[in-house]
């Protein structure tokens, strides 16, 4: 895995910890956890197209 990867792995847990930490207010801001979760669907994306061709494989096409 690469430096890279790790910290949008890393990134990633930390937007599910302010997803949970915004639901968790007593009064619930739509809006902000719905750019939360698009944020971080996004990132999912992101990672998955780096997982199924990670860069080091990249390099040699």
């Amino acid at each position: 895995m690469t430096d890279r990867m790790y910290r949008l792995l890393e990134l990633q847990q930390k937007l599910d910890a302010a997803i949970k930490r915004t639901r968790a207010k007593r009064l619930v801001d739509p809006v902000e956890v719905a750019r939360l979760e698009k944020r971080k669907r996004r990132l999912r994306d992101r990672l998955a197209r780096l997982f199924a061709f990670p860069p080091h494989l990249a390099a040699g096409l």
